[in-house]
């Protein structure tokens, strides 16, 4: 299991083998293989036409130069520029097929990962940071694909090349060749000390990354509440420490990688010099013609951008295996609540929706008690059951059983005499429609909010469900169903938003109706409205709802009241009420008010935002 670090597990083992799961994701690759064996074979290709071209330069010099043969000379210069033009055309086929592949593979995990984060559950996501799981989805992705399209691509074409150099320089002087070769020996270990500590330095970044775009993301959610209260001086500091600490480290990062890098230009520039030196003087004995002394210097000049980016490479590598460290994080983490290997599908006409609790406890991961002990509950076709209960006893944990959110730690929940957990999770999703007291609505436009679990919804039924929620204002927005209500709906009033949720709910029309707390944004004229409609489509639907309001009580047939985990009564309202002391002490609570400010009390000119997402200036 994944250790955790200021809220971010992180898999600790993986240092031991920094490029284990950056070999993981070489799947991604085979989509592209031909694509990169072409592109490999267009960047050799061009490796050896710049190869050929000082071999062509020492038969210049020690032919038609040394014979003053002009004929001679046209024709090998032209070789050589025939083979400078093959050259720069095989670089722009390879620099084609890198860009079209790279993103390609890029674009597949990114779905990929995307995908993965819909299947976890919801305790997944309650445990990371957003800004963390962002940072993964975007800057390490791209971080890989410099690595997969170019890193990688250079790593393999400057060993070749090195090793070709060297051959040639060995046939040339096998003495000058081996000295040459000789320092590759300080360049390894230099090589191995870099990767070692620019590996725990890129870790350690990507992951501050990740906590300021956490702060960055929470500042941005919670822009009105850092004003009410006057904060923003104290986020600012804290937003100028994370940003401080990345700018150390990203400095320090710099000054490893600038140190390498001189380290990696010194060597061949000292073999460079000795060369010279001895090269003149064999040159000076007759050891080697001048033509050959030329095409020793100039081949070894073509190792010097091979050894000057060997730190960029090993930087980009080292930076590319920590971001798939972070992405694997991810991608290991099982699903928790999938698909049973013989779950089954129901259609919603064969669905009663008799909906049973048996024995249901559950527990959150890392928490010493259950939250719920052996439930039984029962709600019958048709009925409408009310949870009622202290603040913080599991009304809402015991509604996100039902859609399995989350799954029972023991017991089981059936529909229909079915365990949820034997039913598909798509099947069970469009069978229960849910509401919640604090409801997410997406950066779109209202309809789309509308239809998201009935994108075949039509007008007439977009309208009904408004009309029995009480959201007909909707249609009086600037672009009515077209608006775009903004991220998180923070364009609307609480209780705009709540309305919304529930027309969402009941279009669906599904057979098990699980509500928490849905009116609590409602002012009590409204919520009059809402109720009688809701009378209306609860006669024909199973409903659980979790209440707190004695009024809203009113819309069931039965009410269970849930005290420290357990179901201690169930029965009527009245009857509760005349024979329950802890069931009058709940409801006689006087909760502070939720109701949202007035619509005239919010800041002036801020209207929903127009189809093209910006808002409104009110004229």
């Amino acid at each position: 299991m994944p250790a955790e670090s200021d809220g971010v597990p992180t898999h600790r083992g993986d240092a031991a083998r920094p490029l284990r799961n950056l070999w993981r994701l070489r799947h991604y690759l085979r989509p592209h293989a031909v694509a990169f064996c072409w592109l490999l074979v267009a960047a050799l290709a061009a490796t050896g036409a710049s190869l050929a071209v000082p071999l062509v330069v020492q038969r210049v010099v020690d032919g038609p130069v040394a014979r003053h043969d002009p004929g001679g000379l046209v024709r090998l210069g032209g070789l050589a520029l025939l083979l400078g033009l093959a050259e720069a055309l095989l670089i722009f086929i390879r620099r084609w097929a890198q860009t079209s592949s790279s993103v390609g593979m890029e674009a597949t995990i990114r779905a990929d990962i995307y995908a993965h984060l819909q299947r976890l559950p919801a305790g997944f996501h309650d445990r990371w940071q957003t800004g963390q799981l962002l940072s993964r989805v975007t800057s390490d992705l791209s971080v890989i694909r410099r690595f997969l399209s170019f890193g990688l691509l250079f790593l393999v074409l400057n060993l070749v090349t090195y090793v070709a150099v060297v051959v040639l320089l060995v046939r040339l002087h096998p003495t000058l060749g081996l000295l040459v070769a000789a320092s590759a020996v300080p360049l390894f270990l230099i090589s191995r000390r870099f990767g070692r500590y620019y590996h725990a330095a890129s870790r350690r970044m990507q992951d501050q990354q990740g906590d300021v775009a956490t702060l960055v993301e929470e500042t941005a959610q919670g822009l009105r509440t850092m004003k009410a209260y006057g904060r923003g001086p104290e986020l600012a500091a804290r937003f100028a420490d994370g940003a401080r600490a990345l700018h150390d480290t990203g400095v320090a990062k710099s000054r490893l990688l600038a140190r390498t890098s001189a380290l990696f230009d010194l060597v061949p520039n000292l073999t460079l010099g000795v060369v010279l030196v001895a090269g003149a003087v064999a040159a000076a004995r007759g050891a080697l013609t001048i033509g050959e002394l030329v095409a020793f210097v100039s081949l070894q000049l073509m190792l010097i951008w091979p050894v000057q980016s060997l730190g960029w490479i090993i930087a980009n590598g080292q930076e590319a295996a920590t971001a798939a460290d972070r992405i694997q994080e991810v991608l290991d983490t099982e699903p928790a609540i999938v698909d049973a290997p013989h779950a089954v599908g129901l259609a919603r006409a064969g669905v009663r929706g008799r909906l049973a609790f048996e024995g249901v406890s559950f527990r959150y991961p890392g928490t010493p008690a259950p939250v719920l002990r052996g439930i039984d509950l029962t709600v019958e076709p048709g009925e409408t059951l009310a949870l009622v209960g202290a603040t913080g006893v599991g009304k809402s944990t015991l509604l996100s059983l039902v859609p399995r959110l989350h799954d029972v730690s023991a017991g089981r929940i059936t529909l229909d005499g079915h365990d949820v957990r034997d039913l598909q999770l798509a099947s069970l999703r469009r069978l229960v429609g849910v509401a919640f007291e604090e409801p997410t609505l997406f950066s779109m436009s209202v309809w789309e909010n509308l239809t998201l679990g009935r994108p075949d919804a039509d007008a007439d039924e977009v309208r009904a469900a408004l009309a029995l929620a009480q959201a007909d204002f909707a249609y009086e927005l600037p672009w009515g169903l077209a608006t775009r209500v903004g991220e998180q709906g923070l364009t609307l009033s609480g209780g705009q938003r709540q309305r919304l949720a529930l027309a969402r709910a009941v279009l669906g029309r599904p057979a098990v109706l699980v509500l928490d707390d849905p009116l609590s944004a409602l002012d009590v004229h409204t919520e009059a409205l809402v109720e009688a409609a809701l009378r209306r489509v609860l006669r024909d639907t199973t409903a659980l709802l979790v209440v707190h309001r004695p009024s809203t009580v009113a819309l069931a047939d039965r009410v269970a009241l849930l005290e420290r985990g357990r179901i201690t009564a169930v029965g009527t309202h009245s009857r509760l009420l005349a024979t329950v002391p802890a069931y009058r002490a709940v409801l006689s609570a006087d909760p502070p008010s939720t109701d949202p400010p007035p619509a005239e009390a919010r800041p002036a000119g801020r209207l929903p935002a127009g189809p093209d997402g910006r808002g409104l200036v009110r004229s």
